[in-house]
């Protein structure tokens, strides 16, 4: 599948993958940051943003689509970056093709299965919104507020909305593929092969509980080179809430002086 991109600046390349509901915009700030060290590419994983749409939906077929992407920019190695989502893409990536990975960084999640509900409700929602009886994105907001509270949460749902030629509202999104293969999604990472034994930075949010202390033997099982950091004041979304501190310690890392 040929994916959606950005990218910034020139040199070792840096390769961003969003998380689920996100795209590359979200990660744009913090990009532009970063190609000023590296020549960074900004994905829109398939089903999401600007990509391709498609009924499969797994951790397999986005590892090689990734393997695709650079494949087809003659890229024999990257320093790969992913969120949520986007981080467990990574990790299987790094353990089905290390060769291709030259420093691995994994932002806010584990490799173990989740248990959490609220993916299946927030597509539900989305799902069950009548797209033609919006007029503004004030209105879509309003829709979703007596059941998503949490303004922030409902604006970065709804950064996935866009207005068609003819003024209507449709979704970047492909909601009915993502509902469908929603538990695939919270399956967890694991490799028969075994490790992938390069340099590997996991970031946690001191405000998330996505990576727990309890994770940590799997995650050096299966990553033994790798370092933890936890990112303060931060939620899940550890690029919103303390974009510097991360831009820093990946800065880091990527330049070898934090192994």
């Amino acid at each position: 599948m040929k994916l959606f991109y950005r990218e910034f600046g020139q040199g070792e390349p840096l390769v961003i993958l969003h998380g689920l509901f996100g795209m590359s915009d979200n990660w744009v700030t913090l990009g532009r940051k970063w190609a000023e060290h590296f020549h960074v590419y900004l994905l829109d994983l398939r089903n999401h943003g600007q990509s391709p749409h498609a009924a499969e939906f797994n951790y397999e077929v986005l590892s090689h689509d990734l393997l695709e992407f650079l494949q087809d920019r003659d890229l024999p190695q990257a320093n790969i970056l992913g969120h949520s989502l986007g981080g467990k893409t990574a990790m299987l990536f790094a353990l089905r093709f290390p060769e291709f990975v030259r420093r691995l960084i994994v932002v806010d999640i584990a490799p173990r299965a989740y248990t959490h509900t609220r993916f299946r409700q927030f597509l539900k929602l989305l799902l069950n919104m009548d797209l033609q009886k919006i007029h503004s994105r004030i209105e879509s907001d309003r829709m979703l507020a007596a059941k998503i509270p949490q303004t922030a949460i409902r604006q970065f749902l709804l950064k996935n909305l866009r207005r068609t030629d003819d003024g209507r509202f449709e979704w970047k999104l492909n909601l009915p593929a993502l509902y469908e293969n929603v538990d695939r999604v919270l399956e967890g990472i694991e490799v028969d092969a075994g490790t992938f034994n390069g340099p590997t930075l996991f970031l946690r949010g001191e405000k998330s509980d996505y990576i727990q202390d309890a994770d940590i033997p799997q995650i050096k099982r299966l990553f033994p080179q790798v370092r933890l950091v936890t990112v303060p004041n931060a939620t899940h979304w550890l690029h919103a809430d303390n974009p510097q501190f991360l831009f820093n310690e990946v800065i880091r890392f990527l330049k070898g002086n934090g192994d």
